[in-house]
């Protein structure tokens, strides 16, 4: 017999909101709404409409958008103890949110009703089962999110299934079983899980917290054991250590638990909706995170980088590309000459790991990293450090020299930095000077006014990011420093690095490795005159 379908519940606009530097405006709440229900999700939930005027908002603004088959859910708690529906000024707002789905919490923990609800354990199943009652009467799929249920069961395993059991026969869709605190293990969840499905006829949902790493497992244990939905967030977001993250969980379900959640393509969508989030969020992609991060695939080590050239299997537990993702081969000093072959092949030039030419290459690479360069986030310099060893590199100018100067105003508060290069193109010498809000803005001024007439496509790149290190911070004011550039021309995005014990210095090999190879792209797309 086949096992139940799973549907995935996604409550990054209301769980995952409530993490740690996370906060969505009106507008991106209605965003994600629309991207994660045209993804593929069953269920979204966008918020406690009687937390706060943007979420009360964000439902009557989510009205108006075309969902397709993906259900809205409303997120609420039970009646308050000791009160009646009709006076609920929370359940009312929960209707008036007029969402085809209303998910409520409540309590399942007998410890919880009596330490923290401060109520009757009885008064607490009527609460429940009152709730669902309203909900139904008003039309509604109605989701009972069991709150502490596993902490409950273990404690009082009678009790918390009769928490679930004043919902499902009251006519609620899913109980949702919440390992609200973190703390419970696989074996666990499980056993609890197939506890509930016996006791009620409903289907039985899970929702797991990462306190202790096992967001993710504790749920499939769960799914292994027979529950039918899932409830998390994307890339994890949730309070303190966050949610069963989703990116991680929907690949598992449809790869190796041959449980297909989403519309056939979707799957291949996966790593771009993680860094949309990402974006969204205006948070740091995690470059480990399983399946969707940069460096999921990525190989370093020399014996990793030549089995893979083998044989996929041998490092990648899927094909990248089943979740949008891809290989990636790092150079270093870890890297063997399948690594440097790898690469260069990545990066469009025909190399033989036997040839004199890798090994220089890779000589190369492990004495710049001896001092402090790091080429896994810097492929453009590594594509130029390539080109000079296979003598296809063609420089695009000459430096002579250039000039740094900062002047501050104490007065007036105004500091500049200013700029002057001394450099030839194409026979030509260029003197120009440029100011900047610092030493590196000066000099890419400078550097872009000298070199714009004679290559007027630098007009499209920018610097998008600057990250600056000490590399021997042991040697004091004589240390490396590894600076790296991040650059773009709209579409495509590349890196660089620069070292030496002078951050200008590194600062300006790196930009003008930037430069190059920007240049040198244009001149590889460009047709012979």
């Amino acid at each position: 017999m086949n096992p139940n379908p799973v549907t995935l519940y996604d409550t990054t606009l209301r769980d995952g909101a409530q993490a740690e530097g996370i906060n969505f405006s009106l507008a991106d709440k209605l965003q994600l709404a629309q991207r994660l229900a045209a993804f593929g999700f069953h269920y979204v939930e966008g918020g406690f409409p009687g937390s706060n005027e943007k979420d009360f908002d964000f439902f009557k603004e989510a009205a108006r958008l075309n969902l397709g088959s993906c259900r809205l859910a409303a997120f609420g708690s039970t009646r308050r103890p000791g009160g009646s529906i009709e006076n609920d000024p929370q359940v009312d707002l929960l209707l008036r949110a007029e969402t085809p789905t209303v998910t409520f919490v409540g309590k399942s923990s007998r410890i919880q009703v009596t330490d923290v609800l401060r109520t009757d354990p009885d008064e607490n199943l009527r609460m429940i089962a009152d709730t669902v009652r309203a909900l139904k009467e008003r039309g509604r799929e109605v989701i009972y999110d069991a709150e502490h249920f596993f902490d409950g069961h273990a404690a009082d395993p009678d009790y918390a299934l009769a928490c679930l059991r004043a919902a499902a026969d009251h006519g609620a869709d899913y109980v949702i079983l919440c390992d609200t605190n973190g703390g419970r293990l696989p074996d666990d969840i499980a056993r609890a899980t197939t506890a509930a499905l016996n006791a009620v006829p409903c289907r039985v949902g899970i929702h797991t917290h990462n306190d202790s790493g096992l967001g993710v497992a504790n749920a499939i244990a769960a799914v292994n054991a027979g529950a039918s939905q899932i409830q998390g967030t994307i890339n994890g977001y949730g309070e303190r250590t966050g949610n069963c993250n989703l990116t991680t969980v929907i690949p598992l379900l449809e790869l190796k638990l041959h449980r297909p959640v989403l519309p056939p393509g979707r799957l291949t969508e996966l790593t771009e909706l993680s860094l949309f989030v990402d974006e969204l969020a205006n948070q740091n992609h995690d470059p480990r995170a399983p399946f969707v991060g940069q460096s999921s695939f990525a190989h370093k080590g020399g014996m990793h980088a030549n089995a893979v050239t083998k044989s996929k299997t041998s490092y990648e537990h899927i094909d990248p590309a089943a979740v949008g993702n891809r290989s990636r081969i790092l150079v270093g000093e870890l890297s063997s000459r399948s690594n440097i072959m790898l690469k260069a092949r990545e990066l469009g030039f025909d190399l033989n790991d036997k040839s004199p030419e890798a090994r220089a290459i890779l000589d190369r690479v492990k004495a710049l990293e001896a001092r402090g360069y790091e080429f896994e986030a810097a492929d453009a310099s590594f594509d130029l450090l390539t080109r000079k060893s296979l003598n296809l590199y063609q420089p695009f100018f000459t430096l002579e020299e250039y000039h740094l100067s900062v002047r501050k105003n104490q007065i007036h508060n105004f500091d500049t930095c200013e700029a002057t290069l001394k450099l030839s193109v194409g026979g030509q010498r260029r003197h120009v000077v440029a100011d900047g809000d610092g030493p590196v803005n000066a000099l890419d001024a400078a550097l872009r006014l000298a070199l714009t007439p004679a290559y007027p496509d630098l007009a499209r790149m920018h610097l998008t990011d600057y990250k600056v290190r000490i590399v021997n911070s042991s040697a004091a004011t004589a240390a490396n420093i590894r600076v790296l550039i991040n650059s773009s021309d709209g579409h495509a995005a590349w890196g660089t690095v620069g070292v030496s014990t002078s951050v200008i210095e590194a600062s300006w090999l790196a930009l003008v490795d930037s430069v190059d190879y920007f240049l040198s792209q244009i001149a590889r797309t460009t047709p012979a005159s």
